[in-house]
């Protein structure tokens, strides 16, 4: 829509208007051109990777490993928790991990430090936070979260196997001891030190179950009707728009 109004890509449109740079951070980045991704790299403008959520709502899969070749800073999101249930990161990780694995033996693909770049210092980066949070180092905040190694490889683990792969491959949250956010333990054991998880999920179970009110299904209705519209616009600007291809590798790759 960007490109019928002005004649340029969304972010050739954002760059002209001097908002690309290290304090922009942009959600998703699946339908870029190669020429976005190198004005991208070049301002230092940040990329949220959501790999769930695109593929939940069919958006596409981002060219994370063109950002890669560029040196674009990618984050490594989850999306908000209506479009993604799952809420887990350890998940996302590995997912991210394994749907850029192109065919063939010589490409570069995602690694696992790689991947846990994505999820700390970098996902740092793409906040305000980003010199203070993402790393262990001194003077900087102390989040971290400890594993329990037997509990995400058992019962066996190969040794040939370095230990980032191996967690990256195989843990679950419930190898999670523990989390601690400025240096605070906020989860120890199983068990969160600041709520009562057991009795807020109760109380959500309670209010989530009373009917609808007026309000809400309202909405609900107005949703139900509008889609069909929605639809419709979306069918007609993509049948009036030449049609691109998400730029995934070299345009001589066959």
């Amino acid at each position: 829509m960007v490109e019928r109004e002005f004649g340029v890509t969304a972010v050739a449109h954002l760059d002209d208007l001097g908002l690309l740079g290290p304090s922009l951070t942009l959600g998703h980045g699946v339908w870029l051109t190669e020429e976005d991704i190198e004005m991208i790299a070049h301002t230092g403008t940040c990329i949220c990777h959501n790999c769930s959520s695109n593929l939940r709502l069919r958006s596409g899969v981002a060219p994370l490993n063109a950002f890669a070749r560029h040196g674009v800073i990618v984050g490594m999101g989850l999306d908000e928790a209506g479009i993604n249930d799952d809420r887990d990161m350890l998940q996302e990780m590995r997912l991210a991990l394994r749907v850029h694995r192109t065919p063939g033996m010589d490409d570069d693909v995602p690694t696992c430090p790689q991947i846990l770049k994505m999820a700390t210092e970098d996902g740092a980066r793409t906040t305000p936070f980003g010199k203070q949070i993402g790393r262990l180092k001194a003077g900087r905040l102390a989040d971290l979260v400890r594993m329990n190694w037997k509990t995400a490889t058992y019962p066996y683990q190969d040794d040939n196997i370095p230990m980032l792969d191996a967690l990256m491959q195989r843990a679950k949250t419930n190898a999670v001891d523990t989390v601690r956010i400025a240096g605070e333990v906020v989860y120890n054991e199983g068990r969160f030190t600041r709520v009562d998880r057991d009795a807020i999920l109760r109380e959500i179970e309670q209010m989530l179950a009373k009917p609808r009110a007026s309000q809400d299904q309202a909405k609900r209705e107005l949703g139900s009707a509008v889609f069909p519209y929605v639809k419709a616009f979306y069918n007609e600007y993509f049948a009036q728009t030449p049609k691109r291809e998400p730029f995934y590798a070299p345009s001589s790759r066959t």
